[in-house]
Parts: C-alpha cells; sequence; structure tokens
C-alpha cells in the first residue's frame, strides 16, 4: 500500500500556482493511473486504486498548505499506512522549474507545508518528490511568486516536470524508493 500526497491550497484562486504543483502533480497521476478522486474525509479529497498490483492512495490536503499534516497524519493511522509508504510532492524554490528531486529525508527549507508534516509526523524522515518552481526575481516577494502563475516559457519544462514525478510514483510501485530516487535523480 502507497500514500502519495500532493501540497498545495485548495480553491480556484490558487490553481495553476507554482505553490500547487503537487496537487497538480496529483491530478496528473490519477488521469494517467486512472483513479477518481473524489472522497473527501480526513480533511482532504482523495481516490485509491491498484497501480502495477500495489494499492495506491492518492491524497490533496485541503487544509491549505500550512496545515497539510492536519490531513496527512489522520489519513495514515486510519488506513494503517507506514512511514516508508509515504511520498510527499511538493514545490521547491531551490530547484530551477522543471527540475525534480527525490530524497527520503530532509529538512523543511522554509517549506511550511513540509514544517506541518514533519510536525504531526514527528519526523523528518518521509520521502519526497520535489518539484522545481525557481526562485522570485528582481525583488519580488516570495508569497506573491509562490501563489502567482508560471511565466509562459516555464509552462513546458514544469509540464515535463510532472510528467516525470508520475514516471518515478509508478516506478515507485515496483521498486524501493531508493531504486528510484537513483533512477530518477
Amino acid at each position: 500500500m502507497k500514500l502519495i500526497v500532493g501540497l498545495g491550497n485548495p480553491g480556484e484562486k490558487y490553481a495553476g500556482t507554482r505553490h500547487n504543483v503537487g496537487f497538480d502533480c496529483i491530478d496528473y497521476c490519477a488521469n494517467e493511473m486512472n483513479i477518481d478522486i473524489s472522497q473527501t474525509k480526513f480533511k482532504g479529497i482523495y481516490g485509491s486504486g491498484l497501480v502495477n498490483g500495489e494499492k495506491v492512495y492518492l491524497l490533496k490536503p485541503l487544509t491549505y498548505m500550512n496545515l497539510s499534516g492536519e490531513s496527512v497524519r489522520p489519513f495514515m493511522d486510519y488506513f494503517n499506512i507506514d512511514l516508508e509508504d509515504l511520498v510527499v510532492i511538493y514545490d521547491d524554490m531551490d530547484l530551477p522549474a522543471g527540475k525534480i528531486r527525490l530524497r527520503q529525508k530532509g529538512s523543511a527549507g522554509g517549506h511550511n507545508g513540509i514544517k506541518s508534516l514533519i510536525q504531526h509526523l514527528g519526523t523528518p524522515e518521509f520521502n519526497r518528490i520535489r518539484i522545481g518552481v525557481d526562485r522570485p526575481k528582481n525583488g519580488e516577494s516570495i508569497v506573491n511568486y509562490v501563489l502567482g502563475s508560471y511565466h509562459p516559457e516555464e509552462l513546458e519544462d514544469v509540464k515535463q516536470s510532472i510528467v516525470q514525478s508520475t514516471k518515478a510514483v509508478e516506478a515507485w510501485t515496483q521498486k524501493s524508493f531508493l531504486e528510484v530516487m537513483n533512477e530518477f535523480n
């Protein structure tokens, strides 16, 4: 059993923003894996299906980014999902737009969604897929940047990073996360 969590903010206001690339990736995963994400519980929206014979849950917390752990922890407890069977997909300003990086642990790095997860899970040791969104330029505020839309020249790179992240998730249903890291990093 695997749980794939995409971080983002609910509502049309945030659709298509850099901070919602985790949600965008879950939507793409759902489409590629033929999983209907329409069940609501645990302060989130989710669905499940079989991928390569493995039961997979896709979850989008609806708590807003800064409270993501309030959705993920109860979900994991209810379905008895082990920490090593969790992967969290989220935006990362330390990577160029379109680049992905898989990690098994790490700090929050200033990301409030990850900070909330570390707090609620009680550990920074969980699998992650970081999707690059680059840093703001010309003194633009970080908040305005991550809650803003992509520049037209970034769109294709971001789409490719979502495709690559989905392929990594699919590979994880058949291999260890370490093997997937070695393949996709």
